[in-house]
């Protein structure tokens, strides 16, 4: 299990969104908007050598800051936000590790099989991430896409979950309707990643406490990872950033040691 941070892009600065209310207008709900720029974030978590981590535009007018924070760190970072066949090489050149894709998969609610093997091919499966952002309607979650208002026709299921990871190394995986609220973890979608997911998966959303950390950790197995927002320090929030990195730490030694 590893904490993998974030840097969340809006209007080209750092923010950290309630999920539920992006759009694409400017009028979002917002929970923290920093005064310092990503690159700021990349080069701490450079320093603290946090793998895994990722840069996500929520919108246009994000290329520039993206860009940024991946030349900050050269390697360090996923992208995602826009992300197609036509553009991932180059955001790749810009130093991301590996790049996430959503709507660039699934055009009008559908998965465009396609557009997927084309940048599967493109890029290589170890370096791309694909987002499982998903949302809870009528009893069972259903992957969103653009900017998380559009629902698609496939389900978060074992079904879904063992054929895309043919193409991929790793889900990303926002629990829209907690995002952003640190009203605690989706419990429910944890426990389906940790059962069905083939390949490792990226948790986030409504986690506030490290309470819950311990919950990711017991439910996922270590295999799940998860990422914090708008509870963390850094963000305006009240969990420390540091103590977040010393408490995984702690648990996973005491995973291995049994």
């Amino acid at each position: 299990m590893k904490f993998c941070p974030c840097i969340d892009l809006h209007s080209g600065q750092v923010k950290q969104i309630v999920g539920g209310s992006l759009n694409d207008s400017s009028d979002v709900e917002t929970n923290f908007v920093s005064e310092r720029p990503p690159s700021y974030y990349a080069e701490l978590y450079r320093e603290d050598s946090l793998t895994g981590g990722h840069v996500i535009m929520l919108g246009p007018g994000n290329a520039a800051a993206a860009k940024e924070a991946l030349n900050a760190w050269p390697g360090g970072l996923q992208v995602g936000g826009g992300i197609t066949a036509e553009n991932a090489e180059k955001w790749l050149a810009e130093g991301a590790a590996q790049v996430i894709m959503t709507s660039y998969i699934f055009r009008d609610g559908e998965l465009v099989l396609e557009n997927l093997q084309k940048v599967a091919e493109l890029v290589g499966r170890e370096r791309l991430v694909l987002d499982l952002s998903c949302r809870r309607r009528e009893g069972e979650y259903w992957i969103v896409t653009d900017r998380w208002q559009k629902f698609t026709n496939r389900k978060v299921n074992t079904e879904t979950l063992k054929f895309l990871s043919e193409y991929c190394c790793e889900f990303l995986v926002h629990a829209v309707d907690v995002e952003g609220k640190q009203s605690g973890i989706d419990a429910e979608l944890l426990g389906l990643l940790a059962e069905y997911s083939p390949i490792p998966c990226v948790y986030a959303g409504g986690i506030s406490s490290f309470a819950d950390i311990d919950m990711i950790s017991e439910a996922g197995a270590g295999k799940i990872s998860f990422t914090i927002g708008s509870a963390l320090d850094i963000f305006g929030g009240k969990m420390s950033y540091r103590k977040v990195i010393e408490y995984t730490e702690a648990l996973n030694k005491e995973r291995r040691d049994g």
